[in-house]
């Protein structure tokens, strides 16, 4: 038996077009209505700033599109209000844990590590880490190799269900082969620039996966509205999830 759902990453960019700079949430949801996902990963979400019009967006959002379980994680501080990272999800979350990844001297990082339980005809649980990584080159690695040694920490079975996905800012696209690869993670979307949205050429967000889990279909949402509610297009990639 198998589970099916989608799964969008999707660097928000607090709402704020890529190209006109204008707020506009609305197209943000509507986007991602069109999507139709079952899990939603963001990056750059506001919460209570006088530039996104002191909108909780996280709540906003969940509930424009009917998704009942949600987390948001507070990375920086601004004079006003928030913003950070989140998951939206249609089915329960549990054992959230706010990750730290700063490096000295750098922006406030953190990871999201979320259980999700999911519930169709079966029951299974699905790991999920969620994250926005640093500018820097070596700043970026230092994070993603304290993500998999925090996975690793967990002790889970060679076949447990877990998905990393988010910004990687992975300007050159090494963090793949790199890192991922050789802790058993495969790449959903690859060679599928997301960024700048209005004409993208570098693939700074990925989806990865590994355990009794597996994509069978994946792509960039490519729509106009896409490419003029952020600076980022969202990641799109639909699962199966294996139950006994």
């Amino acid at each position: 038996m198998t589970m099916k759902f989608r799964l969008i990453s999707y660097n928000i960019h607090k709402g704020i077009g890529g190209v006109d700079r204008r707020y506009r949430l609305q197209r943000i949801i509507d986007t991602l209505t069109d999507y139709k996902a079952d899990i939603i990963f963001m990056q750059e979400v506001d919460e209570d700033v006088p530039r996104s019009r002191h909108h909780h967006q996280v709540i906003e959002i969940a509930e424009a599109l009917g998704l009942a379980h949600h987390a948001f994680q507070r990375n920086v501080k601004l004079k006003r209000g928030f913003y950070g990272n989140a998951i939206l999800s249609r089915h329960p979350l549990s054992d959230i844990e706010n990750f730290d990844l700063t490096v000295a001297l750098k922006k406030r990082r953190r990871a999201q590590f979320v259980t999700c339980h999911m519930r169709q005809s079966h029951q299974r649980t699905l790991h999920l880490v969620n994250f926005h990584l640093g500018l820097a080159g070596f700043e970026r690695a230092i994070q993603i190799q304290k993500v998999l040694r925090h996975l690793e920490s967990k002790s889970f079975y060679h076949d447990t269900p877990v998905i990393v996905a988010g910004d990687y800012n992975d300007v050159w696209g090494t963090i793949g082969k790199k890192y991922m690869q050789p802790a058993g993670f495969q790449a959903v979307n690859k060679n599928s620039p997301t960024f700048p949205a209005i004409m993208p050429v570098r693939q700074l967000d990925h989806i990865f996966y590994k355990g009794e889990v597996s994509s069978s279909k994946s792509f960039v949402g490519h729509s106009d509205l896409a490419r003029q509610a952020s600076d980022h297009l969202p990641v799109i990639a639909d699962f199966k999830l294996e139950t006994s």
